[in-house]
């Protein structure tokens, strides 16, 4: 039987989510960003849901927006009002200083995954992949949630993600593992956001 240490090495590895240990990340989903994002608007629409996902969850979120006084603010169709912060940065990764003192008292001190979303892929999400990677969270990157200007640069940025020890999965996958039961209190609120199937796009490549 595997001992306590062993367990925690385990669920590491399956990336399975606790939902009192979990915070979601939104990466710069900004106002000038939307005529050069391949499927802005499906990344948008996913974004939506999985703010609305982690009102209903109580789960933290954080927003950044990279320089807002030349790239805009974060698009309008996004309410982040419910969010414990939303940072400014020049900074690729997300963790900068404001955000980085935020981590620790993150989910009353117990927070483990970072469920990131956002643009561009290769850049920016991928800066924050591996600054979190380094100060050992668990990273879960949403691949119908995050985009970048290419496919090319998007496709690498996740394959390197999976080497790295990042999670890649979907909106659909996060928001129904953290319910994880039929009888949760907010299941049905979480089955009213999936209803639909979240947009189809050119996102999804067989050799993803």
């Amino acid at each position: 039987m595997a001992n306590q240490g062993e367990m925690k090495d385990i669920r590491k590895r399956l990336g399975n989510l606790s939902l009192q240990e979990t915070a979601f990340f939104m990466c710069d989903i900004q106002e000038r960003f939307r005529p050069a994002i391949i499927y802005f608007p499906e990344i948008v629409e996913i974004a939506r849901r999985l703010i609305a996902g982690s009102k209903l969850l109580s789960i933290p979120l954080i927003v950044t927006e990279q320089y807002a006084k030349g790239l805009g603010s974060t698009v309008s169709e996004l309410d982040v009002s419910s969010a414990v912060a939303v940072v400014g940065k020049t900074k690729f990764s997300m963790v900068v200083p404001e955000v980085d003192q935020l981590l620790p008292t993150l989910c009353d001190g117990r927070l483990t995954h970072v469920v990131l979303f956002g643009i561009e892929t290769h850049v920016c999400i991928q800066q924050t992949v591996m600054d979190l990677l380094e100060k050992g969270y668990q990273v879960h990157v949403v691949a119908d949630a995050v985009s970048s200007r290419n496919q090319v640069d998007r496709i690498f940025a996740l394959q390197r993600f999976r080497a790295a020890g990042a999670i890649v999965t979907t909106s659909e996958a996060i928001l129904l593992q953290l319910v994880g039961d039929k009888d949760h209190a907010q299941f049905k609120g979480i089955q009213a956001l999936i209803k639909h199937s979240a947009p189809d796009s050119g996102l999804y490549p067989s050799n993803l």
